[in-house]
């Protein structure tokens, strides 16, 4: 045997051997006996991108493949180290030529994959993917890849089932454990997601993003202190972990810290200032302050950023309607049903309406949408619909149904997710002012636009019996599994403003577990719980009062379509539909507005409130 080839076989099975030192010696005498010898060249670049010395890597199985260019090994090596230097493109011509020569070899599939995905080449390293997985379908990392590329595609049903397939056969991948419970997470499966954020940290417990994970799932379930302490966990980690800091942002906005928030948002942008989310975030901060201008010039700057940015388009809107600028808000409202917060009505093969066609003759399912006072707010222009000549069919949730039952308009109803009859077109409610190209000026604001039945009207006139005093309804907080508790005021604060000479009657259906023992052993407030069977109920009690007092919750609403007098009690920074500073409401002619002055003091509202009733009534405390 030729003596060069001797000294190939000696240095390859040291190599073997893991006696690296050894065989880079003999690789390097045999370079010095022949400079051309290919598999020297070849196993001494190995060597050298095994300790990621890889620009010496790449020269010398460069060199190698001068010398012969028909190796798959070498080609699928040298691909290997260009990737490790940023060369992706001159990798998959690498990963490509070894292909011809290798057709049937799964992992230089994968590691074209690789490459193509780094290239946000995306379409393609799936198929080369699934070209590997064809041939060996037990490679793991492979699953692993194609899960990740699926899930920034936001495929997360197919990132999911190749995560799983990934986990199944290697059960050990910390970044397998974090990509999945990234993907629960946006499936919103929290208990799942934080199981496998917590198997990432038990397999690498300095991962900075499976830290990030946990306190997204913490913050999801508005566990502030436990989300605080995983981000800070993160940011020990990496310092300068924007995503982290983004997170600190939201949690110090949930608890209403705004200057905080603020700070954090600053942070990020510090070290992403072209991150859309930043820009967002931080523009609700300033919306929750009622800063409006600052907030649309930071919802701007994330729409610049991310042109169709559906969240800061929302919010956007929301500033606008707050502004009562209605051409702009109600257009750019229609951007809730690509956001995040809404899911989309698109379900139906007809076409929507937003009054851009002659619907006369034609037959319109309007389908409501959002909470129970959204629903009685913009019921009113089902009116406006009848004058364009065309038919009604109107989608409502159950408890609403016996109080629409009882207006006599011609419009057919059914209950929500009911079969649909035929219909020609349809419309989401709150999709009409935009159709209608409502302005401050043009709102619909014919009051009564409900009425309570004459049956009802008379069981609830012969319950209260004969008036002694002046009767005034209370709704004092808004449905109980509705995490937003800004709008609602403990029982136990309005208990001394309570004047004995009022006969107080309670309009809440739920009553919240912190107001049970205040309503149970106050008898000035009657309770009528068990009796409010459902909204035609409720409108019927009012209508035999003479005063309602609301937070904003469907009773205001209610109220107000009936025609009651309403005074209505607002946050600090309240829903877009109360505007900015008026004591008046154009939605609702006998509506009085009470805000609060300072963000989440109920104090000089209930003050106020208590004067004006005794100016009312002529009553004292």
């Amino acid at each position: 045997m030729h003596s060069t080839e001797m000294l190939i076989k000696q240095a390859i099975s040291l190599h073997q051997q893991g006696r690296i030192v050894e065989a880079e010696a003999a690789y390097k005498t045999i370079l010095n006996l022949d400079p051309n010898e290919f598999d020297a060249l070849h196993m001494l670049g190995v060597i050298n991108a095994q300790r990621n010395s890889f620009e010496e890597a790449e020269k010398l199985i460069r060199r190698a493949l001068a010398v012969d260019r028909k190796v798959p090994p070498c080609l699928q090596n040298y691909g290997g180290v260009l990737c490790r230097l940023g060369r992706f493109t001159e990798a998959i011509e690498m990963y490509t030529s070894a292909i011809k020569l290798a057709p049937n070899y799964a992992p230089l599939y994968s590691d074209r994959g690789h490459a193509l995905s780094a290239l946000k080449r995306v379409i393609e390293a799936l198929s080369d993917y699934d070209r590997a997985l064809a041939l060996k379908p037990d490679l793991a990392d492979v699953w692993l890849a194609r899960g990740s590329v699926l899930y920034d595609l936001k495929r997360n049903d197919e990132a999911l089932h190749a995560l799983n397939k990934a986990l199944a056969l290697k059960s050990d991948v910390a970044e397998a454990r974090l990509i999945r419970g990234n993907i629960l997470f946006t499936l919103n499966r929290q208990t799942e997601a934080l199981a496998d954020f917590d198997k990432a940290l038990a397999l690498r417990p300095d991962m900075a993003s499976a830290w990030l994970g946990r306190g997204n799932v913490f913050n999801t379930l508005n566990r502030n202190d436990d989300a605080l302490a995983a981000y800070d966990k993160a940011l020990t980690l990496n310092r300068g972990f924007a995503e982290a800091w983004l997170g600190r942002g939201h949690v110090f906005r949930n608890l209403g810290r705004h200057d905080e928030a603020l700070t954090a948002y600053d942070k990020v942008l510090a070290l992403k200032p072209d991150l859309p989310e930043a820009w967002y975030s931080r523009g609700n901060v300033f919306f929750d302050l009622n800063r409006d201008d600052e907030a649309l010039e930071n919802f701007g700057k994330a729409i610049d950023l991310r042109a169709e940015n559906a969240e800061a388009l929302l919010h956007k809107s929301l500033v606008k309607l707050s502004l009562g600028d209605f051409e702009e808000g109600w257009a750019l409202y229609e951007w809730r049903w690509k956001s995040k917060f809404f899911a989309s009505p698109v379900r139906f093969s007809q076409k929507p309406w937003l009054g851009d066609t002659d619907i006369a003759g034609k037959t319109v399912l309007v389908h409501s949408e959002q909470g129970f006072g959204d629903i009685v707010q913009f019921y009113r222009y089902l009116a406006e619909l009848k004058k364009l000549d065309c038919k009604i069919i109107f989608e409502t949730p159950a408890l609403l149904i016996p109080l629409f039952a009882a207006q006599k308009n011609n419009v057919q109803i059914i209950t929500w997710g009911a079969t649909h009859p035929h219909f020609d077109v349809h419309c989401p409610l709150m999709s009409l002012p935009h159709a209608f190209k409502t302005t401050l000026q043009t709102i619909p604001a014919s009051i009564p636009y409900l009425f309570s039945s004459p049956e009802k009207l008379d069981h609830w006139r012969t319950k209260l019996g004969k008036k002694g005093k002046p009767r005034v309804g209370l709704a004092w907080s808004g449905n109980p599994r509705n995490p937003d508790t800004r709008r609602n005021i403990p029982l136990e604060l309005l208990l001394p403003k309570m004047s004995t000479g009022i006969e107080w009657h309670s309009l809440q259906k739920d009553i919240r577990e912190d107001d049970r023992s205040s309503l149970k052993s106050n008898p000035a407030i009657i309770d009528y719980t068990a009796s409010l069977n459902d909204f035609s109920d409720t409108a019927a009690l009012i209508a035999e009062l003479d005063l309602v007092i609301s937070v904003d919750t469907v009773v205001a609403h209610l109220a107000g379509a009936l025609g009651k007098p309403v005074w209505i009690l607002l946050p600090f920074h309240p829903d877009f539909r109360w505007l900015r500073g008026r004591t008046d409401s154009p939605w609702y002619p006998t509506a009085h507005l009470f805000r609060q002055t300072y963000n989440g003091d109920w104090g000089d509202v209930i003050d106020q409130v208590s004067r004006e009733l005794q100016m009312l009534f002529r009553t004292v405390v």
